[in-house]
């Protein structure tokens, strides 16, 4: 007997009464249950005309490709064929999903940026109908002409107009940046779990054996000094801000200034490279930002200069999205800038003559931003809603340098007492540095890219092995006394702490790392 569906021996064998045909069991009862119909002849079934049949048991033969060794590894080789078939199939589906997510994630950042600009250009528009509708009710002669002026331009810009307290209007950050923000914390948050320290970074034994390699007198020498160093992420390429009211860009592999920035007033005291759209940002004694275009022939121009602030700015900070960035200012205000627009968001603090902010540095994920004061405080603010919501005390004198940890975790804070170091997750200091004695304050402190390694300058350059916070913290190095030559002003980790750029009051850029030979022979290693 054959099974009429499977055209193998049934297990259980029924007959219908109809056909005469011989069928298995489960599987007749499931086609009359879906179609109530006999498979072969198509006629009209029940299971009333289904009947037993009573067969003696016998053992279900072997197929024959299971009865040798080649036939059973036959077997194998099909099913393990069928399953990298199968296999090859869900990448390709895969590849195309992932396809499909990369095109719709970036059509919702393109809607999103046009709504952003959209909302904008109506807040604009309110403003000047505000204005407006405040001159036709209260007309006076300079009003009427202002109003005139304003119509001729076609327009005014929103974060020039004043309200009823004369201060100026800031758009804010609307509920898109804020979605925008929360997404970028969400994802770097995510990323960062999962993180691992690089290969390529320099491992201990190499940090010990760094030495001074280069000096570079940069900067003119009737204002001597450098007062802040960065390092382009993507590129061997430093920037320096000088006393002598200059910016200077040098690149590191060829030993050449690429362009020297011109245009401030007086000292320059803080610069960041922004990735996106070779941006270049500088803050100033003058009271001024400048945010700086890059070209294609490596020369940079000024796209905004920036007058939000009343006093010294002292530090700039740019976020994780590339997109914005903060100023802080000894007017005891911080301020929250679009890089697109140049246009000054938001505005946080009341202007203060007791107080002001010496530094400021975002958090790797840019939900919180860290301010240091002239008064020794330093304060945790969060971004979307710019209130400060913590507040860390114990220094001496100005915090000049403030540093996040890759990790998240850490913060960083340097003053005239030397270097505290804070746990962001229960807000206590669990470990402080004193290097040098009161009357040499630390300038400078920063955690290299991978989170591994803490710098610290003042008179001079002391590397330290990061560990968590009940481990001590190794001094891995130190460098040479530079106070003959003018105190450390700032220092910097360059790609995988391949090497150090320090800036001091003498007006040189010094590169601290291996000896010719020995970089080399690390370079061969890593690879």
């Amino acid at each position: 007997m054959i099974c009429a569906i499977s055209g193998e021996v049934p297990e259980e064998p029924v007959i219908s009464k109809k056909s005469g045909l011989v069928f298995e069991r489960r599987l007749i009862e499931r086609h009359i249950e879906d179609y109530g119909k006999c498979p072969v002849t198509k006629e009209e079934l029940t299971m009333d005309d289904i009947l037993p049949v009573k067969t003696n048991k016998v053992v279900k033969p072997r197929p024959l490709q299971a009865a040798s060794i080649p036939g059973l590894l036959g077997m194998f080789q099909n099913e393990w064929d069928a399953l990298m078939l199968s296999n090859f199939a869900l990448e390709q589906q895969l590849h195309t999903a992932r396809q499909e997510l990369s095109h719709a994630l970036y059509q919702h950042d393109a809607a999103c940026r046009v709504i952003a600009r959209l909302k904008k250009e109506r807040d604009e528009a309110r403003l000047l109908l505000t204005q407006a509708e405040r001159q036709i009710a209260y007309p006076t002669a300079s009003d009427a002409a202002a109003n005139a002026s304003a119509l001729a331009n076609g327009k005014r810009a929103a974060q020039d107009e004043l309200g009823p307290d004369g201060k100026k209007i800031r758009p804010g950050i609307n509920p898109v940046m804020i979605a925008e923000l929360t997404e970028c914390n969400a994802v770097l948050s995510g990323q960062r779990k999962k993180r691992q320290i690089p290969p390529t970074l320099a491992p201990i034994d190499a940090i010990e054996r760094y030495t001074q390699i280069s000096s570079h007198p940069l900067h003119k020498t009737n204002k001597p000094g450098i007062l802040s160093v960065d390092i382009h992420p993507l590129k061997d390429v430093i920037a320096t801000g000088g006393i002598d009211t200059n910016a200077v860009l040098f690149d590191r592999s060829s030993g050449q200034i690429l362009c020297t920035l011109t245009g401030h007033s007086k000292k320059i005291t803080s610069v960041k490279f922004v990735p996106r759209d070779e941006l270049f940002i500088t803050g100033s004694a003058d009271k001024t930002v400048r945010v700086w275009q890059g070209s294609e022939d490596g020369n940079y121009s000024c796209c905004h200069i920036l007058k939000d602030h009343t006093a010294e700015v002292h530090a700039v900070t740019v976020h994780a999205t590339n997109k914005y960035f903060v100023s802080a200012s000894m007017d005891n205000t911080w301020c929250f800038y679009d890089l697109t627009t140049g246009s000054c968001l938001t505005q946080v603090g009341e202007a203060s003559g007791e107080e002001g902010y010496m530094s400021a540095s975002f958090h790797p994920d840019g939900l919180i931003l860290g301010t240091g004061t002239s008064e020794a405080l330093v304060r945790i603010w969060d971004v979307k809603s710019q209130s400060n919501v913590a507040k860390f005390d114990g220094h001496v004198g100005p915090v000049t340098a403030i540093s996040f940890s890759e990790n998240g975790y850490f913060l960083a804070t340097a003053a005239t007492d030397g270097v505290k170091l804070w746990d962001l997750r229960k807000l206590r200091n669990f470990r402080s540095f004193s290097p040098y004695d009161s009357n040499t304050p630390t300038n400078s402190v920063e955690f290299d890219s991978s989170g591994s390694y803490l710098a610290i300058a003042g008179s001079d350059i002391r590397v330290y092995q990061v560990a968590n916070v009940k481990m001590e913290w190794n001094l891995i190095k130190t460098f040479p006394d530079l106070s003959g030559t003018g105190k450390v002003t700032s220092v910097k980790f360059g790609a995988d702490a391949k090497y150090m750029a320090v800036g001091s009051m003498d007006r040189n850029l010094r590169i601290f790392g291996l000896p010719g030979d020995e970089a080399e022979e690390a370079k061969s290693s890593d690879h």
